[in-house]
């Protein structure tokens, strides 16, 4: 199975589209500390490489998916050199590799697998997907819009992937039945969990608060109290149907359900003084 071409490139977006009116503050800080995080997709290609190098049809797959992350953090960039003209990206990812590198040198997953790995890459693919479906939803600038719709058809796209070779490797395993679904939910939390690691943290600083030491909790919580606020319960709902399939469990049983409800009012609670102004779509 082999990874299908890019469907779209920067000169696909009708750059001078850009309404400059349409860009609030908040909004625009969002999206430097997105680029970050995409643009940075290959050094996740590298680990990827590495954890499965003696899977060459896989390997294909990760140089693919990684051209496309860089690809989105390349859009999201150059969106927000648009909407700041002082902004400098290549200065910003600059400063963001300084604070955080993958494990380059790995060659076993941190996941303690590669079902592991996987299962991880589904959850982070889960996450993108409702995201941008989320800022597609609520954002009025049309170049936006048309980059995050883009984006998050691509991230729905690498679930897809991730899950097929995640269950591919999951029939390899020696490991089955209950033991097996708890393996992939113990992942499945523990990177959900991540999300307020040093990754986001050290992206929203470098893009965003250049002058000010970096403080790992103060620049996790500025994002997410903006980041979530784009969300419509609508977008957790469906986050939350991939995050139990890509978990193991039953996407319409009343553990999936449970835990959508609970996401969605973590999720509520943490963007609620954004949501007003973001989510009013």
């Amino acid at each position: 199975m082999t990874h299908t071409a890019q469907h779209w490139t920067l000169n696909d977006i009708d750059w001078s589209c850009f309404d400059a009116s349409k860009v609030s503050a908040d909004l625009l800080q969002v999206i430097k500390t997105a680029a970050m995080i995409e643009r940075n997709g290959a050094d996740y290609g590298r680990y990827l490489c590495n954890v499965f190098r003696e899977d060459p049809e896989f390997c294909e797959v990760a140089q693919q998916w990684a051209v496309e992350e860089e690809q989105h953090g390349m859009a999201l960039g150059k969106w927000a050199m648009l909407a700041d003209p002082e902004f400098d990206f290549d200065a910003a990812f600059a400063r963001f590799l300084e604070m955080y590198r993958l494990p380059l040198d790995a060659t076993e997953s941190v996941r303690g697998s590669r079902t592991g790995e996987l299962c991880a890459r589904c959850v982070v693919e889960t996450g993108t997907s409702s995201f941008y479906s989320a800022v597609r939803d609520a954002v009025d600038e049309p170049v936006l819009k048309l980059i995050c719709k883009n984006i998050a058809a691509d991230e729905f796209r690498h679930y897809r992937l991730f899950f097929v070779h995640m269950e591919r490797y999951g029939a390899l395993s020696e490991t089955h039945g209950w033991r097996a679904r708890w393996d992939r939910l113990r992942v499945a939390l523990t990177r959900f969990r991540e999300a307020d690691d040093d990754e986001i943290a050290s992206a929203y600083h470098a893009a965003n608060v250049v002058a000010a030491p970096y403080d790992r909790a103060a620049s996790n919580r500025a994002y997410a109290q903006r980041s979530l606020g784009f969300f419509h319960v609508r977008h957790v709902r469906r986050a939350g149907h991939m995050f139990a399939q890509a978990a193991g469990l039953a996407p319409n049983g009343f553990a999936a359900k449970l835990m959508t409800k609970a996401l969605w009012l973590v999720i509520w609670f943490r963007g609620r003084r954004f949501r007003p102004v973001f989510a009013g779509n």
